[in-house]
C-alpha cells in the first residue's frame, strides 16, 4: 500500500511549502500530492487556495500576484518542485481550475521530453472534471485521477471514459465492496485525507492501493 503525502507533509511542515515536500521525500512516500493555480504571469505554482490569505502573510488572489512576488511569499513554482523530488517519488498535481490544465500537460511533456522522467511519474487529479478531459484530449499518456467528495459509482464511470489510472475518494464513502468494484475496473484507489490511526486502520482494512496523509509517518 503506497504513502502518498498530502500537500508535502502537512501535518509536519507548512503545507505545499518546498520544506513540506523535502520532509516527505526524507519520511519515504511513494507520492506526494499538490495543489496548482495559476499566476498573474501565466505560471504554475503550488498552492491550495485561490487566496494567499491562509498560507502567507500576504493578501488577496493568487492570479493577482506574478510568480516571482509569490515565491517571495513561500509559494513555490510548479517546476521547482519538480526538480527538488527529482523522481523520488511520484507527483500528484491536482488541478485547481481548468486554465491551469494545458500547462501542467506542457510541463510534464517537457520533464518527460527534455529531463528524461517518466509519465509513471505523474498523476493528474481534479475534482473538475472537464479540466481532467482536457488533459486527456491533449495526451495519451498522462495518469489520472479522478477525484469524488459525493459519488463513487459516478466517478468509476467517468473514469472509464477517461481511461483514468486512479479514483481519488473521499475515504467516508469508502466500502469493501466499492473498493473492490474499482480496483475490478482496473483502477487504483487513492483516498484522501486520513490523519487518524483510527480511520488509518479502517481504510488499510478496505485494501486501497495507497493513502494520502497529512502524516506519512502514520502509515
Amino acid at each position: 500500500m503506497q504513502t502518498i503525502g498530502h500537500r508535502g507533509a502537512k501535518g509536519h511542515v507548512a503545507e505545499n511549502t518546498l520544506a513540506s515536500f523535502q520532509k516527505a521525500t526524507e519520511l519515504n512516500v511513494d507520492g506526494i500530492e499538490l495543489d496548482v493555480h495559476l499566476s498573474l504571469d501565466g505560471k504554475l505554482v503550488v498552492i491550495h487556495d485561490e487566496t494567499i490569505d491562509r498560507t502567507t502573510s500576504g493578501s488577496g488572489f493568487v492570479k493577482d500576484y506574478t510568480a516571482k512576488e509569490l515565491s517571495v511569499l513561500g509559494i513555490p513554482s510548479l517546476e521547482s518542485v519538480f526538480d527538488l523530488v527529482n523522481r523520488s517519488c511520484f507527483i500528484n498535481v491536482e488541478l485547481k481550475t481548468y486554465e491551469s490544465a494545458d500547462k501542467v500537460v506542457e510541463l510534464i511533456k517537457h520533464f518527460v521530453l527534455e529531463k528524461h522522467w517518466n509519465y509513471t511519474d505523474f498523476i493528474v487529479s481534479s475534482f473538475d472534471w472537464n479540466a481532467l478531459q482536457q488533459v486527456r484530449f491533449l495526451n495519451d499518456n498522462i495518469q489520472i485521477g479522478v477525484l469524488t467528495s459525493t459519488d463513487v459509482s459516478l466517478a468509476m464511470a467517468f473514469a472509464k471514459f477517461i481511461k483514468a489510472y486512479s479514483v481519488h475518494p473521499y475515504y467516508h464513502l469508502l466500502t469493501v465492496e466499492n473498493v473492490a468494484q474499482i480496483q475490478s475496473k482496473n483502477f487504483k484507489v487513492y483516498p484522501w485525507t486520513i490523519n487518524e490511526p483510527e480511520d488509518i486502520t479502517f481504510v488499510q482494512s478496505l485494501g486501497v492501493d495507497g493513502i494520502i496523509t497529512d502524516f506519512p509517518d502514520r502509515l
